[in-house]
């Protein structure tokens, strides 16, 4: 994995970076969890604060504030749900439906963490809306954007398993034949869309998928 990270976006408030796949966003517990995201940006950006998270597994783009006025600011538009978030996987079998939404409540399934699963009592309430891109008949899978509205731990990756589309190469949800068919998980965060906290400007930055 290169210790280089793509740049999309910069200027005093903000960077708008590209997470590789299997790369931490934050530290873990113990020194071989101590390369991540965060980090390796702090050498180059000293003041380089984290405002969100993708999952390990979970490629794509990431917003890294550069002051804590912007990380405040950031920070208050995700909790009103001010970004538009779009992601881009490969699940197994065919969606029927061309577009869609998944509104199932999730909780952690505590005996298996990081595990999450639906839990319609005491679950938090979270909600998806899927556009099928394409469909392979061959090899029986969907390409399909996810657009999530609110932000619950894996929520992308338990949403499409609990409809019966499990993302292929997904280690903790998937398995047998759609485990084996990619060596990582086909998700991707393709495009985030929101006004840009100090200075108003709409920012659309997009990256496409790498699979």
């Amino acid at each position: 994995m290169p210790d280089t990270i793509p740049i999309l976006y910069r200027d005093e408030a903000m960077l708008i970076v590209e997470k590789p796949s299997g790369l931490l966003t934050v530290p873990g517990r113990g020194p071989e969890k101590k390369d991540c995201l965060i980090n390796r940006l702090l050498k180059p950006y000293p003041n380089a604060r984290i405002v969100h998270r993708l999952d390990q597994a979970t490629s794509g783009l990431v917003i890294i504030a550069l002051s804590h006025p912007a990380q405040k600011a950031l920070g208050q538009l995700f909790e009103n749900r001010a970004i538009e978030k779009s992601y881009e996987a490969i699940v197994d079998g065919h969606i029927e439906k061309d577009t869609g939404k998944i509104e199932l409540p999730l909780i952690c399934d505590w005996p298996n963490r990081p595990r999450q699963m639906v839990d319609r009592e005491n679950g938090k309430s979270a909600l998806t809306h899927f556009e099928v891109i394409s469909r392979d008949d061959k090899l029986a899978q969907t390409r399909v954007a996810l657009h999530p509205f609110t932000g619950r731990s894996h929520q992308l990756r338990v949403h499409m398993l609990a409809i019966g589309h499990v993302i292929l190469g997904d280690t903790l949800y998937a398995n047998g034949d759609a485990l084996n068919a990619s060596e990582r998980l086909l998700l991707h965060a393709r495009e985030l869309r929101f006004q840009h906290p100090l200075t108003g400007e709409t920012l659309d930055i997009q990256s496409p998928a790498p699979f």
